[in-house]
């Protein structure tokens, strides 16, 4: 079969590679389209981890093959793989905080070599434990591939507005109006409250507006804060969510927040980036600083929910389709984004 193999530091090499064989307890998934993460894109460019490895991992496909021991899946069922699933007993799973847990952060789905997602080649294998435990879901009829490879992205985003415990009839500002950030602005809307967005392009201001921001404003405005302050009665918002990882953005986030609110970082920073401040800002104003990393297996029912129910429209969020062959083209335009660039859809079995 065909994948994308990661050789090195910003080297991908498009080749032959076995078809996975499985075991009596796992499934073989024939990948029809998958997501391009920054997470991906991160692993990619960066010294991180040791080649070679087969990444991707917002994957959706069919199954072509199940093993004698599994129940429940036969071949040509349509299904996504979420390739994180914790142990569900270690003392991180058991105060929820499952994205900590280190059988969650072991990725064990895998299209060869080191397992890291797999999703980035014609067909990904899916380990016993996942299958057992839910990292199978089927995609229902009237739901396409590329709506059904948003689910795992919206757990994630999900997670983080829940974490914020953001309620209807509360503002939120999002910074940044990339595929994460429109994300955001549906997901507050679900939950009843408004959000307000700011990015550097008017294309993405723009298309904030579109997909439901109450406002939009160029994240360089200097009066920004002041017209926060405007559009909420003069409190300031009520959570603050980073979606880029930019220290100018969490000033204004701090500028912008209400007292006795939130502020979560969402984007990763780059490991340099150091972010002085006053602890007396966040004392005296009681502001909460919160980090949300990855998804939730609690989410996971409610994030397919969303997405299969079609409550937020992922369909406006794609903006560009690459077959895998090109898969290096895609990463140099998600990384060098135009105007009008979101969610990067990859296809292996596209002309």
């Amino acid at each position: 079969m065909k994948a994308q193999v990661f050789r090195g530091v910003n080297q991908l090499s498009y080749e032959e590679v076995p078809l996975p064989q499985i075991e009596p307890d796992e499934v073989l998934v024939q990948v029809k389209v998958v997501g391009l993460c920054q997470s991906d894109i991160k692993k990619i460019l960066y010294p991180l981890y040791e080649p070679p490895r087969i990444f991707g991992h917002e994957t959706a496909g069919v199954i072509a093959a199940a093993g004698a021991d599994v129940k429940g899946w036969k071949a040509g069922q349509r299904a996504i793989v979420l390739h994180h699933i914790p142990c569900m007993h270690c003392n991180y799973c058991l105060n929820e905080n499952y994205s900590m847990c280190d059988v969650y952060k072991n990725i064990t789905t895998t299209a060869g070599f080191t397992p890291s997602g797999g999703g980035f080649a014609e067909y990904v294998k899916v380990p016993g434990h996942i299958v057992r435990n839910g990292g199978l879901m089927e995609i229902p009829d009237g739901i396409t591939f590329e709506q059904a490879s948003f689910v795992e992205p919206t757990n994630c985003c999900m997670k983080a507005v829940k974490k914020a415990q953001i309620q209807p009839g509360q503002t939120v500002l999002v910074t940044g109006a990339g595929p994460i950030g429109l994300m955001f602005i549906m997901l507050v809307n679900y939950l009843g409250a408004r959000a307000i967005a700011t990015d550097l392009l008017p294309s993405r201001i723009e298309k904030a507006l579109n997909v439901g921001a109450a406002a939009a404003f160029d994240a360089r405005d200097p009066d920004l804060a002041q017209k926060v302050r405007e559009t909420t009665n003069g409190m300031g918002v009520d959570a603050s969510l980073l979606a880029v990882p930019s220290d100018k953005a969490f000033f204004q986030a701090l500028d912008c927040t209400r007292k006795g609110g939130k502020i979560l970082f969402f984007a990763e920073f780059p490991d340099e980036l150091e972010i002085p401040i006053n602890p007396n800002v966040i004392y005296r104003r009681e502001i909460d600083l919160i980090g949300s990393y990855s998804s939730s297996y609690r989410l996971q029912k409610l994030s397919a929910d969303i997405v299969f129910g079609k409550r937020i429209d992922v369909d406006a969020l794609v903006s560009d389709r690459y077959p895998l062959s090109e898969l290096n083209a895609a990463v140099e335009q998600a990384i060098k984004p135009g105007p009008d660039t979101y969610k990067i859809l990859i296809y292996p079995e596209m002309a």
